[in-house]
């Protein structure tokens, strides 16, 4: 089942007799479990009916026992185990799973990695009527458009430019973006729900321009003034803009403009879609691929390889962090 089928199902108050989800992402599997936790019981009826339990503090014999249970002055009791994937043989609750009791709820909440379809457990939930769902890992081209549909939500948008800074600084990690989002709209005026990167700048406290987009932008423009300002500001304020994650967006962003030489359609729509990218930024790597052509494309990703490595201390023994951007980005722009 899909995240918003199982919330549809909780809404209307059709329950099942067990839960299981699981997945690399943990922000689906704490979304439904905190849905469930806030809304199937009273709060008068959570005191003797809501049990929260841990996998690493639990055992099997515990979760059955607590299950066989019978609900006080309710007509369901529910029980959650978190953080399941550190519970010792956790499969052996297909026995319970096999014949559940009606009035309980057992939510399994397993982050971090997908449970294995083929084990006991998982046929004996799908045998009894329970649920299954799986919260797979969101990859990073990805997630601009689920910040868009997040924020659309709750009638709110967000320029380009901002969406791209979350997703630098944040990564693929929903959760701390749904936080730092929520923090945002809260800032926003009611009259003006859009979020820009000045909004980012006053309450995140990332730069709105001396940023690795901004700098990308100006190696794409061959402006050697403003990324020499831009680099010189990430060597003094190195927590803020650590060099890994600089050589990473950069890589990024070249791979795609020694892509885009051998993108036969150029026209911007297939380019977006070829390079899987916001159409708003396909002018920045129109405008690199004329200053770069793929033998320089080429030369700056190995470039940007050897210099992580020197980064990680091969090849290097004085050099900091800010010396070795600076010597980097000399070299991409002569």
């Amino acid at each position: 089942m899909t995240v918003h089928e199982l919330i549809n199902e909780l809404r209307n108050k059709t329950y099942r007799p067990v839960y299981l989800l699981s997945g690399e992402e943990p922000y689906y599997i704490d979304l439904v479990t905190d849905f469930m936790i806030n809304n199937v019981l009273t709060e008068e009826e959570k005191p003797f009916n809501q049990t929260i339990l841990y996998g690493q503090d639990t055992d099997i014999l515990t979760v059955i026992n607590t299950a066989r249970r019978y609900p006080m002055m309710a007509s369901h009791q529910l029980i959650v185990i978190k953080e399941a994937q550190q519970m010792k043989d956790i499969d052996k609750l297909a026995v319970y799973a096999e014949n559940p009791l009606k009035s309980t709820i057992l939510v399994i909440n397993h982050k971090h990695s997908p449970y294995d379809k083929r084990k006991k457990l998982t046929k004996s939930i799908q045998t009894c009527g329970g649920a299954l769902m799986e919260s797979p890992r969101l990859y990073e081209n990805k997630v601009p458009d689920w910040i868009n549909s997040w924020l659309k939500s709750r009638q709110c948008s967000i320029e380009p430019a901002a969406c791209m800074l979350l997703v630098e600084y944040l990564g693929t990690d929903l959760g701390k973006i749904a936080n730092e989002l929520e923090k945002l709209i809260i800032a926003i005026p009611e009259k003006d729900r859009r979020i820009t990167p000045e909004t980012i700048e006053r309450n995140i406290g990332i730069s709105k321009d001396y940023n690795t987009f901004e700098l990308q932008r100006a190696l794409a423009q061959k402006n050697v003034l403003k990324a020499n300002r831009i680099i010189n500001y990430f060597a003094k304020n190195q927590k803020a803009n650590p060099f890994p994650v600089t050589i990473t967006s950069l890589y990024n962003f070249f791979s795609k403009v020694f892509t885009l030489h051998f993108i036969k359609d150029k026209s911007g729509r297939n380019l977006a879609s070829a390079l899987k990218v916001n159409p708003y930024f396909i002018p920045e790597y129109q405008h690199a691929a004329k200053r770069y052509n793929p033998k320089k494309a080429a030369q700056i990703i190995s470039w940007l390889r050897d210099y992580d490595m020197r980064y990680k201390g091969f090849g290097n023994v004085s050099a900091t962090e800010g010396d070795l951007l600076k010597e980097l980005i000399y070299k991409i722009l002569h």
